[in-house]
């Protein structure tokens, strides 16, 4: 497998890279295009998990995968020149990483039969990316982090039964918060719950945002998969802890970054799962108008143990209190990224 990056292309030696590959090219050799919105643990590890699931397919079917690999750090300039790029490259599909991505890639190549495969959507109709989950009907199809607010509220107030204050932090422009954080309002309002929501577009505004919060006395937070937030984890989660609230979150990425809890789609399977899916657009010639968006409920927690301890939880009372509320507790300690816990 060849991995390209855009700096390397633009050097002499990535001329004569390109070169000796289109020398090489047989109808065995393909070549994707892959840009992850943000740097950030979730994403990461889908990008990771693509990589390491097409080296499988390489070896399962005698085929070669070149790809490169951008990021735009949620720069819309950055990331349609990115695309523009792709594009002049003739790459045989792009794989979008995050909602934004999708959209602009979706809009390049309208009208065109450049099958483009995303990740991390959330709500692949709500952002009118496809016309259905079963049937997406152009030229895009993927696989969904769909996040179930309901089964998280439940985790809440499993925790805390007492909680009457909800505190609602995320990017308002981020469109994978907008359907999760309707849901939410929608869960609490009928249940009489009092909710304060707070936004942010940067690390500095998301802590003015949690410093806001705690001021309003919240006894629980809760943030869907919002990659803005996620960005920020970091640098908030000691505040939170000091300030004993639990962060309830809408991946195990936050978990990892130091929230107290994160739920929902299990990142690294979602990369595996996208991997599978340009395989099955590149291989067999599957349409991406008919190809199924593919969802995900592993019902799995992740609780991060010195995070639970530092805020005055029990984690095995909260283990118990979570019984069958979701399927598996896993356990996670503060690290930046899943690699180092690795390590």
């Amino acid at each position: 497998m060849k991995k390209l990056s855009k700096a390397l292309l633009a050097t002499s030696m990535s001329v004569s890279l390109m070169a000796c590959s289109n020398e090489s090219s047989n109808e065995n050799t393909y070549k994707i295009g892959i840009c992850n919105y943000v740097d950030d643990a979730s994403l990461n590890q889908i990008v990771s998990n693509i990589e390491s699931r097409l080296e499988e397919i390489e070896k399962e079917k005698d085929v070669d995968f070149e790809f490169e690999v951008e990021n735009c750090n949620a720069d819309s300039t950055v990331l349609n020149q990115i695309i523009t790029d792709f594009m002049a490259d003739d790459v045989d599909l792009m794989v979008a990483i995050a909602t934004p991505v999708a959209m602009a890639m979706q809009s390049a190549t309208e009208g065109s039969d450049l099958p483009v495969v995303f990740s991390a959507v959330s709500d692949p109709v709500g952002s009118q990316i496809v016309d259905s989950l079963e049937k997406p009907g152009a030229n895009l199809t993927g696989t969904s982090d769909y996040l179930d607010t309901t089964s998280i509220f439940n985790l809440i107030f499993a925790a805390d039964p007492d909680a009457d204050k909800i505190g609602l932090l995320y990017d308002a422009g981020q469109d994978s918060s907008t359907s999760a954080i309707q849901s939410a309002k929608e869960y609490l309002t009928n249940n009489n719950i009092e909710y304060v929501e707070k936004t942010g577009t940067t690390t500095d505004e998301v802590k003015l945002a949690v410093d806001a919060l705690i001021q309003e006395g919240v006894d629980a937070i809760f943030t869907p998969t919002d990659n803005t937030i996620m960005t920020a984890e970091l640098s908030i989660y000691e505040t939170l802890i000091d300030a004993k609230i639990p962060h309830y979150t809408g991946a195990d990425s936050f978990a990892l970054n130091g929230a107290f809890l994160g739920y929902g789609v299990d990142y690294a399977n979602l990369g595996r799962e996208t991997a599978d899916m340009i395989a099955e657009v590149l291989l067999e010639q599957k349409d991406p108008a008919s190809l199924p968006v593919r969802t995900f409920d592993n019902g799995t927690a992740t609780i991060n143990t010195e995070t639970c301890q530092a805020i005055g939880f029990d984690f095995d009372a909260i283990k118990d209190a979570f019984s069958g509320l979701c399927t598996e507790v896993k356990e996670i300690t503060t690290a930046e990224s899943f690699e180092d816990l690795e390590g």
